[in-house]
């Protein structure tokens, strides 16, 4: 849901709408939207909320773009426009320069109330952009920035809670994406590399669910006969035990190893024990 600027922005800009709306009422009579038609920045800031709220997009950009670059630094309507510049790009699908606009609100007004909710809308809007951890994750990258930057700057906000929910999906899709390149390596029988792999999941994303995942692939790998590596299996089963217990695929996975342990245990020549003396 799109936070709503107006309650953010609070009252600020009601007195400059509410006169734009004479000057918007006679230039409808004119036909089209061309922002030259608005004689003030109250005018065009009506016409273009209007324009806006029908959801005519490339009206709403000229109108607000035109504000933005007209009205002063210091206006207290210049904030309230760039967000709804933004929206607008967004709106449009044009994700990139909705994130670069949403950042730009944050960055140039930081004591603004919009301020943590445009970085939020610039991370969701770079994030829309990367759709799979096999693609290209600049735009994955650029959301954890934002993310980041909401969670440090804003500790306090109400969207601190958001921010570290995208973060985690971020650590997720990134975390998939190493995963996905270990399981590629076992299936090319390349275990070295595919154990680098997966222990570079467990150290970099340790609190992903690809974490467990490439843990348990590697007790997986270490089991394999081409490497028979059954000491690095039993510690990375504790490991699994310890750091996910009661997981029902971690415990049926490492139960394999801890019956052969018993059974290697009771039986060292594979033969039959000899029955206690005296019998």
């Amino acid at each position: 849901m799109t936070p709503n600027p107006m309650r953010a922005a609070g009252r600020r800009v009601r007195f400059v709408a509410a006169a734009g709306w004479l000057s918007l009422a006679a230039a409808a009579c004119m036909g089209g939207f061309q922002v030259r038609r608005f004689p003030t920045s109250g005018a065009l800031y009506a016409a273009s909320l209007a324009e806006f709220n029908k959801g005519k997009w490339d009206n709403a950009v000229t109108g607000f773009e035109k504000l933005t670059l007209d009205l002063g630094a210091r206006d207290t309507l210049l904030p309230v426009a760039s967000w709804y510049l933004a929206t607008a790009h967004e709106r449009k699908g044009e994700h990139i320069l909705a994130a670069t606009t949403y950042s730009r609100l944050a960055e140039s007004f930081p004591d603004d109330t919009l301020a943590p909710v445009a970085l939020l809308a610039s991370a969701n809007s770079y994030l829309s952009l990367w759709r799979r951890p096999d693609l290209d994750p600049q735009y994955g990258t650029l959301a954890q920035l934002q993310f980041r930057q909401l969670r440090n700057v804003y500790p306090d906000s109400p969207l601190a809670a958001s921010a570290d929910s995208g973060l985690q999906r971020i650590s997720e899709m990134f975390a998939q994406k190493d995963y996905d390149v270990g399981l590629y390596y076992v299936r090319r029988n390349a275990f070295d590399s595919a154990i680098l792999m997966f222990k570079d999941v467990v150290k970099d994303y340790p609190n992903t669910d690809h974490a467990r995942l490439a843990l348990m692939r590697m007790v997986e790998v270490y089991r394999r006969p081409q490497m028979n590596y059954k000491e690095e299996a039993a510690e990375t089963c504790n490991t699994l035990r310890t750091a996910f217990a009661g997981n029902a695929e971690v415990a049926s996975l490492c139960a394999v190893h801890a019956d052969s342990g018993a059974t290697a245990a009771g039986k060292p020549d594979g033969k039959v024990p000899p029955a206690p003396a005296g019998r």
